[in-house]
């Protein structure tokens, strides 16, 4: 059984840093593909990064180059790391794990089997 909690949002202003984690419970965090995504106010939830039980990583283009997620097995925990925010990365933030995904499917909500609560982050201008 996997259970994810995520932790490490916040408010920040424009240009500041966050770093998100996402904690799995169970035993076989290792084997599952673990992405983020988000919701802001109004829309609906998109797709922000994932990374590949073998390490494969993928970013929304609205992310890339700012965003870096990264996973420690040892530790069960994912990471999204976040640099350079903008007030439009303003949204509830979601951690989710799927069993099977490669390539463009990492991107899509339906392929993903578990999702943690999601934390808050706000940024403001």
């Amino acid at each position: 059984q996997v259970q994810l909690v995520e932790s490490g949002g916040g408010v920040v202003q424009a240009g500041g840093s966050l770093r998100l984690s996402c904690a799995d419970s169970g035993r076989t965090f290792s084997n599952y593909h673990m992405g983020w995504f988000r919701q802001a106010p109004g829309k609906e939830r998109e797709f922000v990064a994932a990374i590949t039980w073998t390490g494969g990583i993928y970013y929304a283009d609205s992310v890339k180059g700012r965003f870096t997620i990264s996973r420690d097995n040892a530790e069960n925990t994912v990471y999204l790391h976040m640099n350079s925010l903008k007030p439009e990365d303003t949204a509830v933030y979601y951690c989710a794990a799927a069993r099977v995904c490669s390539g463009y499917g990492c991107k899509l909500i339906r392929k993903y089997d578990y999702w943690g609560q999601g934390t808050q982050v706000t940024v403001s201008s």
